[in-house]
């Protein structure tokens, strides 16, 4: 796909309500998946050298963030589109409908979405099954991530009972699980950032994987996905948590809440998670003040505000191992991700 085709598409979408948009494209890649024409309307992926990150192989270092196949029933569709992994969710331990509409909210002019869904997703054991019936996508390489959260209802001090209970869930399923505690949209879910509440519940997933592993003989590695606002203090606990605890990934950065770079723009004000061309820099110090601390020794997918191929350098360049794409690909769609491609073969 060229982008002026995107392009085109994106006007007649955008004329579109921005949830209703969401579905109805998501819609349309399925249904051309099913109809087997979607292979033809892609152009072959720009191919680049396979990263190692996780114990795992990628085909290639481009991937799309978890929000926008919160259910996991179009990853096949997804993987004809370039991208060396698709990370699905946030899926809870139970079904949840998730905020109240409406709850998406496009900033157009500075290429930005507001976003408060809430976790609105299938839950675990229908998320599992999705993931078994795509078939594509992993028969040609691609790795697939499992992001989980808690359920709404359940109370922070019950959250790791809902963390392991999707762990158990989904495990052996994807390629590896990502542990969501960076989600402004549920009430009091970022306090569980606080370096010791990460630490306890790092603590309880890596005895469980242990366990799982050994009864198993299957092994899924563990992300975990922070916020943006956090300053140099909590980067500093919260690293020293992630070697202590043996932590295999992060992933930084969610939305942000903060509103400076919109300020008095239409729906500036709406509750939710920002993400897209205003958070470029700000997921880009982050990642880079992570990476000051972890070195290799947790890799790091860098996420937030990738809007061209040079912001994918400065997330590469600031220590990210592997880039995730989601604002970015709503605007500017396949065609962002063969740029990227094609950038890291020169």
């Amino acid at each position: 796909m060229k982008d002026w085709q995107y392009q085109l598409a994106k006007k007649a979408l955008f004329k579109l309500d921005a949830e209703q948009a969401h579905h109805v494209s998501m819609g349309m890649l399925r249904r051309a998946e099913s109809l087997k024409v979607l292979k033809f309307l892609m152009k072959k992926p720009v191919m680049t050298k396979p990263v190692e990150c996780m114990g795992l192989t990628f085909p290639n270092p481009v991937g799309l963030a978890a929000g926008l196949d919160k259910e996991g029933n179009t990853i096949d569709a997804l993987g004809r589109l370039g991208f060396g992994f698709i990370e699905i969710g946030t899926i809870t331990p139970l079904p949840q409908a998730g905020n109240p509409t409406p709850r998406l909210f496009r900033i157009i002019e500075e290429e930005a979405i507001i976003n408060r869904m809430g976790f609105n997703n299938c839950g675990v054991e229908q998320g599992v099954e999705n993931v078994k019936a795509a078939r594509t996508f992993k028969k040609n390489g691609g790795i697939v991530g499992f992001n989980i959260g808690k359920n709404k209802l359940t109370s922070n001090e019950d959250a790791v009972s809902d963390y392991l209970k999707a762990l158990r869930g989904c495990w052996g399923v994807a390629d590896y699980v990502t542990v969501n505690i960076s989600s402004p949209n549920t009430p009091g879910l970022r306090d569980l950032q606080a370096a010791d509440d990460t630490a306890r519940l790092i603590e309880a997933l890596k005895n469980e994987q242990h366990k799982l592993m050994s009864e198993t003989g299957l092994k899924m590695p563990i992300a975990l996905k922070v916020a943006p606002d956090m300053g140099e203090e909590q980067i500093a606990d919260l690293s020293k948590v992630f070697l202590d605890g043996g932590l295999e990934c992060l992933i930084a950065t969610n939305t942000t809440i903060d509103r400076e770079a919109v300020r008095g723009k239409p729906f500036a004000t709406q509750a939710g998670g920002l993400s897209g061309a205003p958070v470029t820099a700000k997921s880009t110090e982050v990642i880079a003040a992570f990476h000051s601390h972890l070195g290799e020794r947790v890799p790091i997918i860098g996420v937030g505000g990738i809007m061209c191929a040079d912001d994918a350098k400065e997330k590469f360049d600031a220590g990210a191992k592997l880039v995730q794409l989601y604002t970015g690909f709503i605007y500017h769609g396949p065609p962002l991700v063969q740029d990227i491609l094609a950038s890291l073969n020169k």
